[in-house]
């Protein structure tokens, strides 16, 4: 796998900020279960008739990704990726293990270290290095949106192969950060002229 292991330090925190705000905006304020973004999600994604937001947390997520990694047969693999209740109640389990042993900058850090960013990039250092040519803790406002959109579906956003796929989805992480005034809406709408490729602020 082409993987490097970077620390919550060594990387953007434009980036980080990128990240939750798209997959779990609430992440330092709630515990395993995010209920209230579960049910957001839930109704954001009927509103536009597919999936805009994910419902699982970034700690659930984190572990649904290290019981995957870990998996050594294709029965393992499967049994970490079951759609079934079971899977789910056994991964909520670990979350809340997990919440109550370790830091959120622990949680956050594994998670951008272990997810899969597509075109065989595994982890945020590789994922920028791959797609922008530059370390995670130089990534921009810019990158930083395109690659938080790529993980809901590495492959369908995939900016080499899907450019127009990867641009909308950059713009609605743009979009939802602006709701969040993590950026201001003008600097939304700036960053969404820009090409995909823009390394500029």
């Amino acid at each position: 796998e082409n993987r490097v292991n970077v620390s919550l330090s060594n990387v953007s925190r434009k980036m980080a900020m990128a990240i939750v705000s798209i997959e779990d905006y609430r992440f330092y304020q709630h515990g395993a279960l995010d209920l209230r973004g579960t049910i957001r999600a839930l109704l954001t994604n009927q509103a536009s008739s597919g999936v805009v937001q994910g419902g699982s947390s970034i700690t659930q997520q984190m572990v649904k990704l290290t019981l995957l990694d870990q998996a050594e047969t294709d029965a393992e693999r499967a049994a970490a990726i079951d759609d079934s209740y079971s899977r789910k109640l056994r991964e909520l389990r670990y979350a809340i293990a997990v919440e109550q042993k370790y830091s959120k900058d622990w949680i956050l850090e594994r998670y951008l270290n272990i997810a899969y960013f597509g075109d065989g990039a595994y982890g945020i250092e590789a994922a920028a290095q791959h797609y922008f040519g530059v370390n995670a803790n130089e990534l921009n406002w810019n990158q930083s949106a395109i690659l938080a959109g790529l993980v809901q579906n590495p492959s369908r956003y995939d900016p080499t192969d899907y450019p127009d796929r990867a641009q909308q989805r950059r713009d609605i992480v743009l979009d939802r950060m602006a709701e969040l005034n993590v950026i201001s809406e003008k600097k939304a709408e700036d960053l969404k002229k820009r090409g995909m490729r823009d390394s500029l602020d």
